[in-house]
């Protein structure tokens, strides 16, 4: 098992929007910020990596950027990081339920 030192930075922000099921996403947006800075400063590919891996909407991502240049990019790329995370969490809820009455045939 990796200790917290080997744990990539990457793999940190992906741990921290798991943790969008039992807290607030306004605990751990500042988390996701300062994770997100330390990407973009340190290793700007592995950031694009994980938000293609997060499945981000490059367009909105790119929109957002422009629209709101000169803001904290870190911040604009952590509320689209949660807002996904949160769409999945939705979407996975959603199918997850059996409706009354509908028994699969499989």
């Amino acid at each position: 098992m990796q200790s917290e030192n080997q744990i990539s930075v990457a793999d940190k922000i992906v741990a921290t929007t798991n943790t969008l099921r039992d807290k607030p996403p306004g605990e751990i947006r500042e988390q996701l910020i300062s994770l997100v800075n330390e990407l973009i400063n340190t290793d700007f590919d592995a950031l694009v990596q994980l938000l293609y891996r997060i499945d981000v909407d490059e367009k909105k991502l790119k929109q957002l950027l422009q629209q709101y240049a000169g803001s904290a990019s870190a911040s604009i790329i952590a509320d689209l990081i949660i807002s996904r995370q949160l769409q999945k969490i939705a979407t996975k809820k959603q199918f997850s339920r059996e409706e009354p009455g509908h028994e699969d045939s499989w």
